[in-house]
């Protein structure tokens, strides 16, 4: 099959120029390409069911003979060509209405028996289907596929150039999956699933096909993810010379946890006696204490004589981190410096120039740490906040700043473990599992808008009392196509600052369009308790930190992800009053509302992660396709049964053949390449 790759779409039969052109707009340059361009779903022709039987309104599969020739006329008053007949079976009969279409009389004959697939309504004028799909009944009963398609190419064009694709395939197809994993799995050939993806005959073949496929491209990845992590751990690392936990411990006003502990002595195990550099992701729950890790093990890379890097996905959380760690890393000789794209180009040149000479051992920053000019002496470690923001391309950029440096990477989202080692599959885990002393708990409640003014008095009580509130909406601003009911960040702030209850109230707004130097002015105003109020979108998701505020009220919470909402929640409950996370709904969906119920249900964030991917998939945590995993083509991240077996099966394969350099293992090998080949410029040697 691996020839059809280099066979042009073009040289397919019907074919031109300018349908090649539409081949190219899905992705697709060649018959291989096509052939692995599965169908997004399939109408079922298989099992027609009689016209009398048929529910209105469905779509349905009829078999009728067509009675007598179209009469054309066109509509009174307009130049709408309608086309009619009548089709029928032995239970009954239905008109057949296709418009504007004068070629249908040429293709639906007189006395012939047809498949009509479409919807049937009843009307005054008796059964009725618009425009239905057809096939001569001599072609067979069978499942139809249904692509994704663009502009100008009709799906049945796609499907002819598959069956074109099809009948070119060799008589034997090189499977890359060994005879062992198929028959210890029960999977089809690549043959079979090739050719029954496309064109099932019924839906035990459809069954066949899709589990081979899927189970094939989640085995690829796993093994690729263990590759690109066996081959870091090939690279040498910086071995340090001593532990300095303890130093470090000793400047704290306050005592760690256990759990902190153990993921400090983790990341400086692995630095201390490794040959390899680190590559180690340290998950916590929100408010588990993840930046006094990362700063402990800064302090012992840059106490054995090295640089760090710690980089925020946004300006706020930066500047965030930048006081804190320099709260913390005070008096202990270690200079922190901080770059952000909005600091003025002075002010970067001069940190840039202490980086490059070694005077700065430590820089806090933002995507500006990955410019050209941006050097560092001797960069041992690099640490990442909330990793699912960043590509795997923009880590790997932070690392060619040093000579194989230490990574540390750091996510308050909670990710059901089989799913982290997907997308963290190269990175060793550590996880904290408990809270610091002092945390509150907080509770949430689930209302609908019309006790929304009930709540707002709430607010106002706590505001009196001298408590702060967020309150987060989805949209920064009203648009043309804003859903009715959905509130902008804008609007609201400017109706509270209208309504009597918060006329003397100051509040501020918060989102991600405005400018870096206004967003830090409004937050560092929320943080003085210059504004008692901040209205905002997700900008403030991750990572600000104002003990004093102790209610969030989050608008259209139906329109976010429970890890979403998990991570907003953790927003309060940071100081020592009682906190409140208001979930606003008036969604009468049940999905909605048993996932807004599992947040009123527990705080325990890796609970509500496995509900979240079972709900909504795994886009929550992977956003916009920032994770870095090669696009699955037919599997589904969160069907974690498949994603578990071919875990397993990865793990056996490589015990057998640690290097795939088996013969049978050649074709696995190539499908790795050709799979990490398509992100990010990884390769696997």
């Amino acid at each position: 099959m691996a020839s059809l790759f280099s066979k042009k779409i073009e040289d397919l039969k019907g074919i031109g120029a300018k349908r090649a052109e539409q081949f190219h707009n899905l992705g697709i340059y060649s018959v291989g390409q096509l052939l692995r361009y599965y169908p997004r779903n399939y109408e079922d022709w298989s099992t027609p069911t009689p016209i009398s039987e048929a529910p209105f309104g469905e779509n349905v599969c009829i078999k009728a003979f067509i009675g007598s020739p179209f009469s054309v006329n066109f509509a009174k008053g307009s130049k709408k060509l309608i086309c009619k007949t009548m089709a029928y079976d032995s239970t009954g009969a239905v008109t057949l209405l296709y418009f504007n279409n004068r070629y249908i009389s040429q293709m639906i004959k007189t006395d012939k028996e047809y498949f009509f697939y479409g919807k049937i309504t009843n009307t005054l004028n008796g059964l009725q289907m618009i425009a239905p799909t057809f096939q001569e009944t001599e072609k067979g009963a069978s499942i139809h596929p249904i692509y994704h398609l663009t502009a100008g190419l009709a799906n049945r064009f796609v499907a002819d150039a598959v069956r074109q694709s099809i009948e070119l395939l060799p008589s034997k197809i090189n499977d890359p999956l060994p005879l062992w994993v198929r028959d210890k799995y029960n999977l089809q050939s690549l043959d079979f699933a090739i050719r029954k993806i496309h064109f099932p005959a019924d839906h035990d073949e459809l069954f066949m096909a899709r589990r081979r496929l899927v189970f094939e491209e989640l085995l690829i990845l796993n093994l690729g993810i263990k590759f690109l992590k066996k081959n870091k751990k090939e690279e040498n690392g910086i071995i340090l010379e001593k532990n300095y936990m303890n130093d470090f411990l000793s400047c704290l006003p306050y005592n760690l946890t256990n759990a902190q502990k153990r993921a400090i002595d983790d990341c400086i195990n692995d630095m201390l006696n490794k040959n390899s550099p680190m590559n180690r992701l340290v998950q916590g729950d929100v408010g588990s204490g993840k930046t006094a890790v990362a700063c402990a093990v800064c302090h012992t890379v840059i106490k054995n004589g090295y640089q760090c890097a710690f980089m925020a996905p946004t300006e706020i959380l930066a500047q965030q981190h930048y006081e804190s760690i320099s709260k913390i890393l005070e008096g202990t000789g270690i200079n922190v410096g901080l770059l952000t794209g909005s600091m003025t180009p002075k002010n970067k040149k001069t940190v840039r120039e202490q980086l490059a000479r070694g005077e700065i051992q430590l820089i806090i920053g933002t995507h500006a740490l990955l410019t050209k000019d941006t050097c560092f002496k001797n960069l041992a470690l690099a640490v990442t906040d909330e990793q699912h923001r960043f590509g795997v391309s923009q880590r790997s950029e932070l690392l060619l700043k040093g000579h194989h440096p230490h990574i540390l990477v750091m996510s308050a989202t909670p990710i059901p473990r089989t799913l982290g080692l997907i997308i963290y599959g190269d990175l060793d885990i550590s996880i904290i599992d408990e809270l610091p002393p002092g945390r509150q708990e907080i509770d949430t409640l689930l209302i609908d808008s019309s006790k929304r003014n009930r709540a707002l008095g709430f607010i106002r009580k706590n505001v009196d009392e001298g408590r702060q509130c967020y309150i987060v909406c989805p949209l920064v601003e009203e648009g043309e196509n804003t859903p009715e009911g959905v509130i902008s960040a804008e609007d609201y702030a400017q109706m509270l600052m209208m309504n009597d209850i918060f006329r003397d109230v100051p509040i501020g707004v918060l989102h991600g369009k405005m400018k870096s130097a206004d967003k830090e002015k409004v937050m560092t105003a929320f943080k003085d308790r210059e504004l008692m109020v901040l209205v905002s979108t997700t900008v403030i998701e991750v990572g600000v930190d104002v003990p004093n505020a102790n209610i969030i009220m989050i608008e259209n919470a139906e329109r976010f992800g429970l890890s979403q909402l998990h991570q907003l929640r953790g927003r309060v409950g940071r100081g020592s009053e009682k906190s409140y996370c208001i979930l606003v709904s008036d969604s009468d969906y049940p999905d909605t509302k048993k996932r807004l119920e599992t947040m009123k249900r527990t705080s325990n964030g890796f609970e509500i992660a496995d509900e979240d991917l079972k709900l909504r998939g795994p886009g929550d945590f992977f956003g916009e396709k920032q994770h870095g995993l090669p696009e699955m083509k037919i599997a589904d991240l969160s069907k974690m049964e498949d994603v578990a077996e071919t875990q397993c099966c990865a793990e056996e394969i490589l015990s057998e053949s640690p290097l795939l350099d088996g013969e049978e293992y050649k074709g696995i090998r190539g499908e790795i390449k050709q799979l990490f080949s398509r992100v990010n410029g990884d390769s696997l040697n």
